[in-house]
């Protein structure tokens, strides 16, 4: 077997409450690393076209090589399912410090398929898992839900992941959150754990730091990652680069400059002076606390928070994040930081993802505005405490909410104005204008998962963030760009690495990494090859999946209307010559994956 793994996976059916351990087949782990293209795998397996509610989907948490390790910024695990939001494969991300704890129990990972009888939860130790009752937990939120299960094992070496009302309430957009703030936010993870009446997973390890394979390997490039980690010229310098001092916020700003912060659901591309009052610099003068950080990280980049006045004076959370602030903030027309924080928090305890929520209120308030709400009852933009009593009314599915917890998508359709709402493939965007952003446009409509930032994140080039420089106004190379970023970042997600890494280290610093860790040489073309092979994957799972020719598209907004804002001014996305460039250097045919390509990358 490959150095890195436990080469363990605990395969849970809750119907019948069995729980299975098996090794990694050593092919997939070999073709795929670990992690989302792991976990991919093993949804490929069971089939693409099973029901996301349903007891045979399947919901994946898995580790890479790498993860719990000592390699810089390893603490993440991908949550991998059939997405209820999109009907396409999705993975979710979480930080903090359960993926290393589960590392540390001696597991790469679980698999979990089936349903519950009653609410359970899962039990992780010493390499043991056990089904365990969570009826005295069903019902309450997360920030309940920890500190019981704390009280009730431990706080010592005790890491919680947990579904809130909104998972319970099959919220399409409900997500998976562990240290009270860190979430798997994306794609409605938490509304298969809810189907599958799941209520948390539980575990207890102390600190076991696995060891390379090769360990002279290790120490040189451990080394060379931590230097460009470190270094100054980079924005995830320790307590010196952007990322670092203000957080993942450091952006509102720029991209607000720019003419790329979409506003008032992307009717404008600027939210104009207004967005310096939700911004990481505002954060970091006026309510920043603390500095948190996960599992082997220097960079620190959560910003802890506490309300200093107004009706939620006294929160204190973390973490006012650049998407889920853009999301609730300009996109809804809110400039309060106060409310934006308190905001994101009833996300964080209720389990939902932020980035969907913000894009269901944009487009309620829009159809509201436009007279299309018919009946529905009234949001307007900026109305804080509207805003959040509404969510609560999500995530419990009360009154009008009933219709918002369905997705962006859903409730444009159920008012009839499918073109208010600003997604792809079901998935709403985030904080970024392709307009103003070219190649975040390619980026949105190809991404398997639906829109997302962070399947290509185009923008650390456009930005001139990393040293590959590219116009963010200009569309030409941004198909081939936008491939590259796809089938890096698929790599990267499967080691798993927080994908900020890649604002400072590369193909080279990856390979180095996992050939020292699994004891086989590994070069950068390698690295790009198991990235490609594991977004093929991912698409031919969508294609059997029934999302197959013209599915990679945007709204009309960004395509037909001009940007009216200073900075990307006149501008629309060219989506349709990017296209043409991205499925000719991904050989594809109008998003469709050609045998030959898949027997090309050993898919099939």
């Amino acid at each position: 077997m490959l150095g890195g793994f436990a080469n363990r996976i605990a395969h849970v059916d809750l119907t019948h409450r069995t729980v299975e351990y098996r090794a990694i087949p050593d092919d997939w782990a070999r073709l795929y690393i670990g992690a989302r293209g792991l976990a991919v795998r093993y949804l490929f397996e069971n089939g693409p076209q099973v029901e996301p509610f349903s007891p045979e989907n399947m919901l994946c948490f898995m580790n890479g090589p790498l993860t719990g390790t000592d390699a810089n910024m390893s603490g993440r695990q991908a949550v991998v399912t059939k997405s209820p939001l999109t009907g396409t494969v999705t993975d979710s991300h979480i930080g903090g410090w359960s993926a290393a704890r589960m590392r540390w129990a001696g597991f790469d990972g679980l698999v979990i398929t089936g349903k519950a009888d009653a609410p359970v939860y899962l039990y992780l130790e010493n390499g043991e898992v056990s089904i365990r009752d969570a009826s005295d937990l069903w019902g309450k939120g997360i920030h309940t839900v920890i500190p019981m299960l704390k009280e009730r094992y431990g706080e010592k070496d005790l890491s919680v992941m947990a579904i809130g009302q909104s998972g319970e309430n099959l919220i399409r957009y409900a997500g998976w959150v562990n240290e009270n703030d860190r979430a798997a936010g994306r794609g409605g993870t938490g509304a298969v754990g809810g189907s599958k009446q799941l209520k948390a997973i539980v575990i207890k390890a102390a600190r076991a730091i696995p060891k390379a394979d090769d360990r002279e390997a290790w120490k040189v490039a451990h080394k060379r990652a931590l230097a460009t980690i470190m270094d100054e010229k980079n924005i995830t310098s320790p307590r010196k680069g952007g990322l670092s001092v203000y957080g993942t916020n450091v952006l509102m700003n720029i991209t607000n400059t720019m003419g790329a912060l979409p506003a008032f659901n992307s009717q404008k591309t600027s939210f104009g002076s207004r967005a310096e009052l939700i911004s990481g610099e505002y954060v970091n003068d006026n309510i920043l606390v603390d500095n948190p950080t996960c599992h082997a990280c220097p960079v620190a980049c959560k910003k802890e928070v506490e309300i200093k006045e107004g009706p939620w004076k006294g929160l204190r959370m973390e973490s006012v994040e650049y998407e889920p602030a853009w999301a609730v903030g300009a996109n809804c027309g809110l400039d309060d930081i106060n409310t934006v924080a308190k905001l994101i928090d009833l996300c964080n305890d209720h389990g939902m993802d932020p980035i969907e929520l913000g894009n269901v209120f944009s487009c309620y308030m829009e159809c509201c505005e436009r007279g299309y709400a018919n009946g529905g009852g009234p949001l307007l933009w900026g109305d804080a405490m509207a805003m959040v009593e509404m969510t609560t009314k999500i995530a419990l599915r009360e009154g009008v909410g009933d219709i918002l917890a369905e997705g962006t998508a859903r409730v444009a359709a159920h008012f009839n104005h499918p073109e208010l709402s600003m997604t792809v493939k079901g998935q709403a965007i985030p904080a970024y204008d392709p307009r103003g952003l070219k190649g975040m446009g390619i980026a949105y409509a190809t991404s398997n998962r639906g829109a997302c930032h962070l399947r290509a994140y185009t923008p650390a080039s456009e930005l001139g963030v990393i040293p590959l420089k590219t116009d963010p106004l200009a569309w030409q190379g941004k198909g081939e760009l936008t491939k590259l970023f796809q089938d890096l970042h698929a790599f990267s997600d499967s080691l798993d690495l927080c994908k900020f890494s890649a604002f400072a280290e590369g193909a080279e610093e990856y390979a180095a990494q996992y050939s020292a860790y699994a004891g086989i040489p590994f070069t950068v073309e390698d690295v790009l090859v198991a990235g490609e092979r594991i977004y093929n994957l991912e698409r031919r799972f969508n294609n059997l999946a029934g999302i197959a020719e013209g599915s990679d598209y945007l709204p009309d907004r960004f395509t037909k209307e001009p940007s009216t804002m200073p900075g990307s001014e006149g501008h629309v996305c060219e989506l349709d010559l990017m296209l043409e460039e991205y499925y000719t250097a991904r050989g594809w045919v109008n998003g469709v994956v050609p045998e030959a390509k898949l027997q090309q990358l050993q898919v099939v």
